[in-house]
């Protein structure tokens, strides 16, 4: 069976592209070309049964992602599918199971079952957590044991899967070098780069690169190609440890291409604001416009219980620059594992960002939505306003909180409604007035 850009080559408009295009309102072949090109991926893995496809790239709507999983403290996974409904109920585009608790394998499984947007996975934490249950260490794991995860992930339906493929023993000693304030801040990246730095080997994710790339041609895997050498604070941000991977990672971008796999690049990460649009900038010229993925970026270190508005600031300019695909980042994000309404927020925020991103970029429907919203606010009309808000519940809960009896104007101006006064000496009364 061939994948998504192997049949986009071959002319051949599937029944994943035809769902973009009927989602984002683009032509069919627009969405062909560009996933021919690598500059739109689909993740869509065969196994995916309950799958509705998102695309992902130039052109189309910045997606958000939302990251699940179980851990060691919190093992069970019916929370991460209660989660996994609110990201969806939030709007998110796709989730991430990072899992690392007890039984891994059923609990990716279950979501995946349960779950009708792309999947993600970061075959790494399961590999190093069957080698601590097995092997006691991490440095005990194989390359071998790493490749059988991610074939087996595959199998699951996993639709796009973060490889830290581009950390090589010369980018560790670029790090050793440079120095860093905070090292290695990539859960994945740590593993990896202990595993190499005790056992003195090559990364075997880069190693073995080909053999990963038939895998994910089989089911049709996306790549997201990990940036585990990503800053982790503003300090450490656009260095030179960080460039030598991603320079890295547009060599790998040009062979998955070959191989007819489709590929994304994930980014930083803590980048201050001024930096931002540079890094973007240097990751599509250097992957030649591979859909970019970023955690955040955020802008400041100081904001722990507010990181999704410190994400949401940076996401709103990288994706104004050309990043494609927000990893949210919740209130609970360097504190602790997200509540149901972390996992709300976060969705929530991002997308925020998005939206005002595709304003800028001029997608398809970005506007038309806000003049929507404009038209209904000069006609005081609050059920529309309510839904077409990007989050409706909050903007009903408020509505309806702070409106008792469901006065006309909202409480805070009353009868010194700005509309209404002004509409009436322009000889433009608000309709119903």
């Amino acid at each position: 069976m061939a994948t998504q850009m192997q049949a986009a080559r071959a002319g051949k408009i599937t029944p994943a592209i035809e769902t973009v295009a009927e989602h984002e309102g683009l032509s069919p072949e627009v969405i062909r070309e560009r996933v021919a090109q690598g500059t739109i991926t689909i993740t869509a893995n065969v196994n995916h049964s309950s799958l509705k496809p998102r695309g992902f790239g130039l052109g189309l709507r910045t997606k958000v992602n939302a990251n699940i999983g179980t851990s060691s403290a919190f093992p069970e996974v019916e929370p991460e599918l209660k989660k996994l409904r609110v990201a969806i109920d939030a709007g998110a585009d796709a989730v991430m199971d990072l899992s690392t608790g007890d039984n891994i394998d059923y609990s990716r499984r279950e979501i995946i079952k349960h779950s009708t947007i792309p999947v993600g996975t970061v075959p790494i934490y399961q590999a190093t957590v069957d080698a601590i249950k097995k092997q006691g260490s991490i440095v005990a794991m194989t390359g071998d044991a790493i490749f059988q995860v991610i074939e087996r992930q595959a199998q699951d339906g996993a639709d796009f899967m973060t490889v830290h493929c581009g950390i090589t023993q010369a980018g560790i000693k670029r790090l050793r070098h440079q120095g860093r304030v905070t090292d290695v801040v990539s859960r994945g990246g740590s593993f990896i780069t202990g595993w190499m730095l005790h056992n003195d080997r090559e990364n075997p994710l880069y190693e073995r690169y080909d053999e990963l790339l038939e895998i994910c041609a089989r089911y049709d895997v996306t790549i997201s190609l990990g940036d585990g050498m990503r800053p982790g604070c503003l300090a450490d941000a656009t260095d030179r440890t960080q460039i030598e991977e991603l320079l890295t990672l547009g060599e790998l971008v040009d062979r998955a291409w070959a191989k007819g796999v489709q590929v994304m690049v994930e980014g930083p990460g803590h980048v201050p604001y001024n930096q931002i649009e540079a890094n973007v900038i240097l990751e599509k010229r250097v992957c030649k416009g591979a859909p970019f993925y970023v955690l955040g970026p955020l802008v400041t270190d100081v904001a722990p219980g507010y990181d999704h508005i410190t994400a949401a600031i940076g996401g709103t300019l990288a994706a104004s620059a050309g990043a494609d695909f927000l990893c949210y980042v919740t209130p609970a994000e360097h504190l602790g594992l997200p509540s149901l309404e972390d996992v709300r927020q976060g969705v929530i925020a991002s997308r925020i960002a998005g939206h005002a991103a595709d304003l800028v970029k001029g997608v398809k429907g970005a506007w038309e939505w806000d003049l929507a919203m404009a038209k209904a606010r000069k006609a005081l009309d609050w059920d529309k306003q309510i839904e077409l808000a990007i989050d409706p519940v909050m903007a009903a809960r408020y509505r309806q909180e702070r409106n008792p009896g469901g006065a006309e104007a909202c409480s805070m101006c009353g009868n010194y409604c700005a509309m209404k006064i002004v509409g009436e000496y322009l000889g433009k009364p608000v309709e119903g007035c």
